[in-house]
């Protein structure tokens, strides 16, 4: 009495399978939904949390790696991202944020209520400390 071992093929013989042509999309999937995750709890970390009531503009956007913003609020507070700092220290505190990259553009949010000679003292303390590309941030109002 012999027996078999392989399902019913021949000793000896291999089986032979047919192609599957179709792709196998969850390895994709899981990867798309680790990604968004990510982009969900890392996006919010990257906003600035200063409220400032910025004027309109209809400008485009520029794109930018890693802004520095410096925010002016209407009673005179200056902020480098989140932190508040005063003249005496905002070139040393500036040099720290931007790593002394003097390339970076220093993007500047001044409430609309600060008066326009006191913008003009934080562009010169921040052309003073080395830093030439300098833009002003203003609130996007679209196509109005």
């Amino acid at each position: 009495m012999a027996a078999s071992v392989g399902g019913g093929a021949p000793a000896g013989k291999k089986k032979s399978y047919s192609d599957n042509s179709e792709i196998n999309v969850t390895p994709f999937v899981d990867v798309m939904l680790v990604l968004l995750i990510i982009f969900m709890v890392a996006s919010p970390l990257a906003t600035v949390d200063v409220k400032v009531e910025l004027p309109p503009s209809r400008a485009v956007p520029a794109k930018t790696d890693k802004p520095i913003y410096v925010s002016l609020k209407e009673g005179g507070e200056i902020y480098i991202g989140n932190n508040q700092v005063n003249y005496g220290n905002f070139s040393q505190r500036l040099n720290e944020a931007t790593q002394q990259n003097y390339n970076m553009r220093i993007y500047i949010r001044a409430d609309k209520r600060v008066r326009y000679k006191e913008v003009m003292r934080l562009m010169n303390v921040i052309q003073d400390t080395g830093y030439y590309q300098i833009a002003l941030v203003a609130e996007d109002k679209g196509s109005q």
